[in-house]
């Protein structure tokens, strides 16, 4: 019997639907006379009275094309026939989208700025955002039906924040608010990155030199279990602003008791709580992740490996820590996302990172500047994802031979 491909992908109908009704009917820029106010709204139709003047026609229009075939492409798409070449045409055409949507609003804005002081502004408005998101959610949908490694989804999405990374370089989108708000700060933004990659970084070192044994011990000794997971789930309730202020008055005396301390740094603000709290709340999916793993290593495994004459270190770099690796893997993966995240809140205490951007723009009422520290925080977040995804993968490649 022909196994037949079906006819049609509800899952492109609906999500291409929505980001046609967010193009339609939510603002898909707004222009202000300065950063504070929110602003007027430009919906995506009127933005096309842009293109009344006939010397600007050319480029734009071919923007305003490829935005307007790619959706339509991509809706049209959820009634034929499924099959690798369509799911590949869908990829394309999301990609095509989110880059000639970014350039699109960037035009418009280059328009609607010519009417403004240098105080202007033009933001991305909720339908940009919308369409955008949805358009990335059918972006991984063509790859899941593709069958598509983790490997592989990292070099897509690499791929397109490279070409959205060159649009933005160009010079071409200068007059969006948010690249206007990054020029204003762009050595501080340098700086507010390396700092939060220090922080994770830092965070992340403690918790693997600790957890992983934890883990280790938790599962050679009953006893330990009992006592460590109590103690990290009761971690995990508290909330992180209450722990920073549980932190900062020890490490102050501490600081105070031992100056050597001190002159390394550790005090009641800074990176040293910062990274103590990001180390405890990363414990527990590490330690559990690691009990797991090594808990589906069945006895059988083992009891093969000691009849082959292995010793018990031979048994724990042969069988057990290959064959626990995967799920290991997939603690440190969900510890790293959530530090990324978490580091932002550090800004509070005086540890810097993309949080102290973020900060500024939430008590200034200035979104675009919130927008400036929240975009990088989720795309560090994606990548890490993705890193761990292909480490992930790979592990369990490696541990299949060991099965």
């Amino acid at each position: 019997m022909t196994n037949l491909q079906p006819r049609g992908n509800p899952v492109v109908i609906v999500l291409a639907s929505l980001g046609l009704l967010a193009l339609a009917g939510l603002p898909f820029l707004r222009v202000a006379p300065n950063r504070l106010v929110s602003g007027e709204p430009i919906y995506f139709l009127s933005s096309l009275s842009t293109l009344s003047n006939p010397q600007i026609l050319s480029g734009p229009a071919l923007l305003l094309a490829l935005v307007v075939m790619a959706v339509v492409a991509v809706f049209a798409s959820g009634f034929v026939r499924q099959g690798r070449a369509l799911h590949s045409a869908v990829l394309v055409a999301t990609a095509a989208f989110i880059l000639g949507q970014l350039g699109w609003a960037a035009f418009v804005a280059q328009q609607l700025m010519q009417a403004q002081t240098s105080l202007g502004r033009v933001s991305l408005g909720s339908a940009f955002w919308a369409s955008s998101v949805l358009m990335a959610l059918l972006a991984n949908d063509a790859l899941q039906r593709l069958g598509a490694t983790p490997l592989q989804k990292a070099v897509v999405g690499l791929t397109v924040l490279a070409l959205l990374g060159a649009l933005l370089a160009s010079g071409w989108c200068n007059d969006l608010s948010i690249m206007k708000e990054y020029a204003n700060r762009t050595d501080g933004f340098a700086v507010a990155i390396g700092q939060h990659l220090q922080i994770v970084g830092l965070a992340m070192a403690f918790t693997l030199g600790i957890g992983l044994p934890l883990g280790w011990a938790a599962h050679a000794n009953q006893q330990v279990a009992k006592l460590v997971f109590p103690a990290l789930n009761v971690v995990q309730t508290i909330p992180s602003i209450a722990l920073f202020g549980l932190l900062m008055a020890p490490l102050a005396l501490l600081a105070a008791s031992v100056p050597a301390l001190g002159a390394l740094g550790i005090s009641g603000v800074g990176m040293a709580p910062a990274v103590i709290a990001l180390t405890l709340y990363g414990l527990l999916p590490v330690v559990r992740g690691t009990l797991a793993g090594l808990q589906q290593v069945s006895t059988a495994q083992i009891n093969a490996a000691r009849a082959l004459g292995l010793k018990p270190w031979a048994v724990l770099r042969h069988v057990r820590l290959p064959l626990a690796l995967p799920v290991v893997m997939g603690g440190v993966r969900t510890a790293a996302v959530a530090a990324v995240g978490l580091a932002a809140v550090t800004a509070l205490i005086g540890a810097g990172g993309l949080g102290s951007i973020l900060f500024e723009g939430l008590f200034s009422n200035a979104q675009d500047v919130v927008l400036l520290g929240v975009l990088p925080i989720v795309g560090l977040g994606v990548l890490v994802d993705v890193m761990f995804s292909a480490l992930t993968a790979m592990a369990v490649k490696q541990a299949a031979p060991h099965a």
